[in-house]
């Protein structure tokens, strides 16, 4: 994301004061009316949920306030989809499209070092030990900025012409250990069964300037997948190798061999690719070549079909420099995210959109390595899928997100609340074809 923060970032002041011009123009004036009417109540339940935060699959007090709030619009409200997620279902006064609107509701083990009143001073256990929690990546303002478009839509519920789905959801950053959770959970758990989205929108809050959305088509963040590798050698004296067979050599030329698939396998003009072996763990004394060695990594890639490749590749790779030694190599690839895949029909047609909310604030954004489970809807049904900034003036208070020192400017909350409003409208009106 860094290029595009630099980019984002030449243009200066005079885009984050001409915001709230751009805004006026990017609605009926009734709609901007009720956002700005809605707005005090947005920034409250940020900076309350931001106070209290909660871990993956445990976002009790948050669902609660949710459902609370969904249920005085008047909504159908569905609870506890995949463990503690909230489901809110406008119809509205005429028939017609199907659209979802995501936000996310969790909290991580961080303990906030950043100067506010309504800092948290959370602690839960995680993992078997008591930590500290912190809302490091944003989600609080997701959960409010939806709820504000929420409140928005609803007083307009006679006059859309279709359904919005207000999904607010647990455990993007994964579910404890044993646990399962996200958006595969919610969707197993009949999430689009009834009714069914024709399209979703979800955005996420990053340290870029106030008054910007970043947008790619196609693969915008990374799959992420974990793999494992067993080699086994044969125990043998460290002063006589010829003896055995040594693994820890055998591990060392895996580790170079996998560098080669994105280098040298893959099609390089197609799609970034990354290969990362985080750990080898072997042998317990300085003379004495162990039996084996375990390694563990991640893939990365922007590509669905370049996923399956690597996958494909990072196994025949390790068995078979393994086998040249006489060792034995066993991989395990453990499915994490898709690719969060923005599909090319759907973002054309809603760029003027987003572009009548921050004019020329709305800017191509790099890939990301890092990934979101947003893209397991995706694989369902056409998705949407943009950054809003909401950095500070302040170099020295921008800090990435998941940092202890993540600080989110709140002048970024109505370009979220806009952008969805102007989003589930002009799709449910058509507007978009």
């Amino acid at each position: 994301m860094m290029r595009w923060m630099i980019q984002a970032a030449l243009m200066g002041l005079m885009t984050v004061l001409a915001v709230s011009a751009i805004a006026d123009d990017a609605l009926p004036h009734a709609v901007a009316e009720r956002i700005d009417a809605v707005m005090p109540k947005v920034v409250a339940w940020r900076r309350d949920i931001h106070e209290h935060p909660e871990l993956a699959n445990r976002e009790f007090r948050t669902a609660a306030l949710i459902t609370e709030h969904l249920e005085t619009l008047g909504m159908e409200v569905r609870t506890k989809i995949a463990h503690t997620g909230v489901v809110g279902i406008l119809r509205g006064g005429e028939p017609g499209p199907v659209v979802a609107l995501r936000a996310d509701m969790d909290a991580l083990p961080v303990e906030e070092q950043v100067d506010l009143p309504f800092a948290s001073r959370v602690r839960a256990e995680y993992m078997g030990q008591e930590v500290p929690v912190m809302h490091a990546c944003g989600h609080d303002l997701h959960v409010a900025i939806l709820m504000g478009v929420a409140e928005v839509l609803s007083d307009m519920r006679d006059e859309l012409p279709g359904t919005v789905i207000f999904v607010f959801q647990p455990a993007e950053e994964g579910a404890p250990p044993g646990e399962e959770g996200g958006a595969e959970l919610m969707l197993r758990e009949g999430l689009f069964d009834d009714p069914r989205p024709d399209a979703i929108f979800g955005l996420h809050v990053v340290p870029a300037p106030v008054g910007t959305i970043g947008w790619r088509s196609g693969g915008m963040m990374a799959s992420s997948d974990r793999f494992t590798i067993k080699v086994r050698g044969r125990q043998t004296h460290g002063a006589v190798p010829w003896g055995g067979v040594d693994p820890i050599v055998v591990a060392s030329q895996i580790v170079l061999g996998l560098q080669t698939i994105p280098s040298r396998q893959l099609d390089a003009t197609l799609t970034p690719s990354v290969v990362t072996v985080g750990a080898i763990r072997g042998g317990v004394r300085h003379n004495i070549i162990p039996e084996e060695v375990d390694m563990t990594g991640t893939l990365r890639t922007f590509d669905p079909d370049t996923r399956t490749q690597i996958h494909e590749r990072v196994t025949r790779t390790a068995e078979n420099i393994a086998a040249s030694a006489g060792a034995t190599a066993e991989v395990e690839i453990f499915h994490g995210y898709p690719v969060t895949y923005n599909d090319p029909d759907l973002t054309g047609r809603m760029l003027p959109t987003l572009r009548r909310v921050v004019g020329d604030g709305l800017i191509e954004a790099p890939r990301a390595t890092g990934a979101e489970d947003f893209s397991f809807y995706q694989q369902e049904v056409p998705g949407l899928f943009f950054f809003v900034g909401v950095a500070s003036d302040d170099p020295a208070m921008v800090h990435p997100n998941h940092s202890p020192r993540f600080y989110a400017d709140e002048r970024g909350l109505p370009v979220g609340v806009r952008a969805m409003t102007a989003l589930a409208l002009d799709f449910l009106h058509g507007r978009h074809r």
